[in-house]
C-alpha cells in the first residue's frame, strides 16, 4: 500500500485505539502478549493492514482469535474512531522480529578468522612467532625453499 503522511499519520492513530482494544476491551487469553508493530491505512481510509507480532510458536493460534474477535474489534473501534467509514482490517504476522533475532544469533557466533588482525586493505597481518629473526629467507639472498643457514635439499 502506499503511505503518504497523512496515511502513516491515521495509521498511527488506528494503531493506538487498536491496542488500547486488545489490552482493555478483548478478553480472549489467546491475545496475551500480542504486539501491534505497525499499521497501513489506505488512502481512502477503507482498509487496514494490522501487523501483529508474538512468540513463534503461536502464529496460528494469534491470528485465529484475531479472525473470531474481527467482528468485534470493528465494532469498538467504530465506536473510538471519529472517521466516516471504519476500515476493513487485515491482520497479519510481522516475521521481522524473527529475522532480527535470528541474525542477532547468527552475529554472536564469529568465526575464528574473523579475530585476526588485518591491516588497511583486508589481508592479515603476520605476526613473527618467537625466536625467529623476524626475516624472509628471500630476503637474504637465499632461493625461495631454500634452507637457511644451509645446503639446498636435492
Amino acid at each position: 500500500m502506499k503511505q503518504t503522511p497523512a496515511t502513516r499519520r491515521t495509521g498511527e492513530q488506528l494503531r493506538e485505539k487498536l491496542g488500547y482494544i486488545l489490552l482493555f476491551e478483548i478478553s480472549d487469553p489467546r491475545l496475551d502478549l500480542v504486539t501491534i508493530t505497525g499499521v497501513e491505512v489506505s488512502v481512502d481510509r477503507a482498509y487496514a493492514r494490522v501487523y501483529v507480532t508474538c512468540d513463534a510458536g503461536r502464529y496460528d493460534e494469534v491470528l485465529e482469535a484475531l479472525a473470531s474477535a474481527h467482528g468485534r474489534i470493528r465494532s469498538l473501534l467504530a465506536r473510538s474512531l471519529d472517521w466516516r467509514v471504519v476500515p476493513e482490517l487485515d491482520f497479519r504476522i510481522d516475521r521481522s522480529t524473527d529475522e532480527a533475532e535470528h541474525i542477532a544469533r547468527a552475529l554472536e557466533n564469529v568465526p575464528a578468522t574473523m579475530a585476526v588482525e588485518k591491516d588497511e586493505e583486508g589481508y592479515p597481518i603476520q605476526v613473527d612467532a618467537p625466536g625467529d629473526a623476524g626475516g624472509d629467507p628471500s630476503e637474504e639472498g637465499g632461493a625461495p625453499g631454500a634452507v637457511p643457514g644451509g645446503e639446498a635439499s636435492a
